[in-house]
């Protein structure tokens, strides 16, 4: 499957549609953003007040839809932010919220 038609996958079908726009959203300004400040905006997003809830089946079909044309490095890439993505989403301070702690 190429990059670009990743919303075309038919197990997007089920999602939410505010979720879908919330993520074509995010792409569109990945996609505009240089590689070497990626990291920066996937960390901003996880702490950005409003940001979605995606469930763990949500999100593990993000990342077999978004995954599939990596290379295995990519890959070991990705799951390593989406480990670190769970740690500090489970250390979330006392009283507050936590935003797209399932994201990666």
């Amino acid at each position: 499957m190429k990059e670009t038609d990743w919303r075309q996958d038919p197990r997007l079908k089920g999602m939410d549609p505010k979720k879908l726009k919330y993520l074509t959203d995010f792409a569109e300004k990945a996609g505009k953003t240089p590689k070497d400040k990626l990291l920066p905006l996937f960390m901003g997003l996880a702490a950005a007040p409003g940001g979605m809830n995606f469930s763990d089946q949500e999100t593990d079909l993000l990342v077999s839809i978004l995954t599939a044309n990596m290379n295995p490095a990519q890959k070991k890439q990705v799951e390593t932010l989406r480990a670190l993505s769970k740690k500090l989403g489970n250390k979330t301070q006392p009283g507050s919220r936590k935003h797209f702690s399932n994201t990666l």
